[in-house]
C-alpha cells in the first residue's frame, strides 16, 4: 500500500470502519471508503446482524474475482445454482472515479437494472491481473466506451492489477488492507461449471471495534514508513 495513502486514511475523519472477513483459507480485513457512505452503512449492518455469516463464495473466477454474500447461500445443497439471492431492497450506485477495482477491492455485485443499483447483501473482492497501456486502452474504447482510467488508476494496473472493465459500472466500497492472499488463495480451488467451489467456503464477518481500528491503522502506517524507507534506499 502506497505511504500517501495509508497517510490518508489514518489522518481521515470521520472514523474509518474495518470488516475481518474469516474463512478456511485465511483472513482479510477491509476497510469501507467513507466516500460511499449508502454502501458503507448498508455492510456495517449486515454485519452487525450476523446476515452474512454463513454465507459462501458461491461465484469464484480465477484472474477476475471472488464472490460471495448469497443469503440462499447458507443451506445450499451441493451444486446447486446460487447468486440470485438478495434482501428485498437495493443500494443506490455510488461511483467515484477514485475508487477503482484494483486488486483487493471490495465491491457490490448486481442485476442488469439500469440504474445500477447493487445487491443488498452480495459482494465481491477483486483478485484480477495487470495490463499493459495498449490493453487498457482497448479497455476505455471498446468496453467502457470512451470513459477515461485516470492516469492514478493505470499506474495501478499496469503493477498491482485489478479489473478495470468493471470501473463505473459496479460500486467500489472499501479494499482490503491486510490478508490479500486469502482472495489469491480462494481463487485457486477447483470450481464446477457454474464457477461454484467444488468445496464450500464459507465466511464469518466481524466489525473492528474503534480501538483495534486504531491499532491497525497505527500498524499499517508504520509498515508503509518501513517500505518507503528501503525503496529510497535502493
Amino acid at each position: 500500500m502506497a505511504l500517501t495513502s495509508v497517510v490518508a486514511f489514518a489522518a481521515k475523519k470521520p472514523r474509518n470502519y474495518y470488516v475481518k472477513i474469516k474463512t478456511d483459507k485465511g483472513e482479510s480485513i477491509v476497510r469501507l471508503y467513507n466516500e460511499t457512505p449508502k454502501h458503507r452503512d448498508n455492510f456495517i449492518k449486515l454485519v452487525k446482524s450476523k446476515t452474512l455469516n454463513k454465507t459462501l463464495f458461491h461465484r469464484v473466477i480465477k484472474g477476475f474475482m471472488i464472490q460471495g454474500g448469497d443469503p440462499d447461500s447458507k443451506s445450499a445443497k451441493p451444486g446447486q445454482m446460487l447468486g440470485a439471492g438478495s434482501l428485498p431492497y437495493t443500494i443506490p450506485a455510488e461511483f467515484d472515479p477514485e475508487l477503482f477495482h484494483k486488486k483487493g477491492a471490495l465491491a457490490a455485485a448486481r442485476d442488469n437494472n439500469p440504474q445500477k443499483a447493487s445487491n443488498a447483501t452480495q459482494f465481491y473482492l477483486v483478485q484480477g491481473k495487470t495490463y499493459t497501456n495498449d490493453e487498457l486502452n482497448n479497455i476505455e474504447t471498446y468496453q467502457l466506451k470512451g470513459k477515461k482510467i485516470p492516469e492514478s488508476a493505470r499506474r495501478i494496473y499496469k503493477t498491482i492489477g485489478g479489473v478495470p472493465s468493471l470501473d463505473q459500472n459496479y460500486t467500489v466500497f472499501g479494499e482490503i488492507v491486510r490478508g490479500i492472499e486469502m482472495v489469491d488463495s480462494i481463487a485457486a480451488v477447483e470450481t464446477d461449471r457454474n464457477d461454484r467451489p467444488v468445496t464450500d467456503i464459507a465466511m464469518e464477518l466481524s466489525l473492528l471495534k474503534k480501538k483495534e481500528g486504531k491499532k491497525l491503522e497505527k500498524s499499517l502506517l508504520q509498515e508503509a514508513f518501513k517500505k518507503n524507507l528501503i525503496m529510497n534506499k535502493r
